[in-house]
């Protein structure tokens, strides 16, 4: 599913329009994304949590060249599926 057959699945759900459920879906993400810049967590219960991790520097090995070579230290965007979404896909 892309975007745009999310917001037509959300707008048809909620009885929306197509052009309100982008502006909603468009803030959800813009919420998140600056909560995850300034290290929040953001969770729903039952749905589950986004949060970020971060890598240390580390060594790693150019495959091409077999050179070593440094990898910098990064934050790394995660989701931790909740208890209740775990279920409701094995059921």
């Amino acid at each position: 599913m892309n975007k745009s057959e999310l917001v037509a699945a959300i707008a048809e759900q909620s009885g929306a329009s197509k052009k309100d459920t982008e502006k909603v879906l468009k803030a959800f993400v813009d919420v998140v994304t600056e909560e995850l810049k300034k290290g929040e967590k953001v969770s729903f219960v039952g749905f589950g949590t986004f949060e970020v991790s971060e890598r240390a520097a580390r060594k790693g090995i150019n495959p091409k060249t077999k050179e070593e070579i440094e990898i910098a230290a990064s934050k790394s965007p995660k989701f931790k599926a909740g208890a209740a979404l775990k279920n409701a896909i094995n059921e």
